[in-house]
């Protein structure tokens, strides 16, 4: 064997595999490679739009919690202001239920006092017909002398 003859084939065997190669293998891995790519493409591109997606999420939680708490602030000075307002009310009412309670205390001691007066004059009446009566030494009739008994009780 020769080693030009040798050489020259191996060349033409190897022109054949990669005519061969060029022409069915390669555009199929091509094609693969290709689709690789787009795969790792659209991968980092929903990776950059989820990182993108989780910076909105994150602004817009924060800005739900920010107004979560001014909303709690508005409900605590509401319910701050109507505390207030009970407070006032029930003040309001107190004041008028004692003001109640001392009118009518007052208007009891003041029908106390005149069953008391009205006694206290049924008593001096008593002792002042008991008193003349021993003055005079004779009974005195309640009943006959009932208008003399009825001005002394108008003048005490």
């Amino acid at each position: 064997m020769n080693i030009n003859f040798t050489l020259f084939s191996q060349a033409i065997a190897f022109g054949i595999f990669i005519w061969f190669t060029v022409r069915f293998v390669w555009p199929f891995m091509i094609r693969a490679i290709e689709a690789r790519q787009k795969e790792i493409a659209d991968g980092l591109a929903a990776a950059e739009r989820g990182k993108h997606e989780l910076e909105l999420a994150g602004k817009r939680a924060a800005e739900v919690l920010r107004e979560a708490k001014h909303q709690a602030q508005e409900i605590m000075a509401q319910a701050e202001k109507r505390a207030a307002v009970m407070v006032d009310e029930a003040k309001a009412s107190a004041k008028t239920e004692g003001e109640r309670l001392v009118v009518a205390a007052k208007a009891e001691i003041d029908q106390e006092v005149n069953r008391a007066r009205e006694n206290l004059r049924l008593q001096v009446a008593a002792l002042a017909v008991a008193g003349a009566e021993k003055i005079l030494r004779r009974e005195v009739d309640a009943k006959a002398h009932a208008d003399i008994l009825s001005s002394i009780q108008a003048q005490l």
